[in-house]
């Protein structure tokens, strides 16, 4: 049966070349560097015409590449919450958070990184612009965190919140050379241990 919907018009329209090209950029930068994430790459992900992105997005790559971000930091904080909610137990809590992310690489076929970790590895002079983006990224992404380990006060909290960003980042990168998600599990499982006898 054919789709009796008509075609996007005006705003609409509008709203779903961007949509197109942001999640385009997304998935480039999941891949390879904000260099190799170019407009021809965007373009050809997407299936926006070349000249429709160049319209929305009038300062180009490094627009888009800061409003994907935005957006998928949305997504990822929704993901650490919900994989934090499922445990009462902060050990509990640990070890759930990390297994998620080793499915995720699973998923990926140990072929996607945090799209805002690759960012930050390319954050040179010519995209400086975007590290205050991936900057609020990962404070968004240990705020969630430490919401979920209150500990004795808020500070505390995001110190081991932190820690813990640190070691999925890492965990990343491991994953992807060993094509493998035991990194993943690894920390998840040392992290565990820490969280039941924090250091004072």
């Amino acid at each position: 049966m054919a789709d009796s919907k008509k075609p996007a018009k005006g705003p609409d329209r509008k709203a779903n070349r961007r949509g197109a090209a942001r999640l385009a950029a997304v998935q480039a930068l999941y891949q390879m560097d904000i260099a190799g994430a170019g407009i021809n790459e965007i373009v050809r992900v997407s299936g926006a015409p070349k000249g429709s992105v160049y319209h929305y997005f009038p300062d180009g790559k490094l627009q888009i590449a800061g409003e994907a971000l935005s957006h998928y930091s949305k997504q990822v904080v929704a993901f650490i919450d919900a994989s934090l909610s499922k445990k009462r137990e902060p050990a509990e809590k640990v070890t759930a958070l990390f297994d998620a992310f080793a499915r995720r690489v699973e998923a990926g076929d140990f072929k996607l990184s945090c799209a805002a970790g690759t960012v930050c590895l390319d954050l040179d002079a010519d995209v400086a612009e975007l590290r205050p983006v991936v900057a609020a990224t990962f404070d968004a992404y240990v705020a969630v965190i430490a919401g979920h380990f209150p500990f004795n006060d808020r500070a505390r909290a995001r110190s081991f919140a932190s820690l813990l960003l640190t070691a999925i980042e890492g965990a990343y990168i491991r994953c992807r050379a060993d094509r493998s998600s035991e990194p993943f599990r690894e920390a998840g499982a040392w992290l565990a241990t820490l969280v039941r006898r924090p250091p004072r």
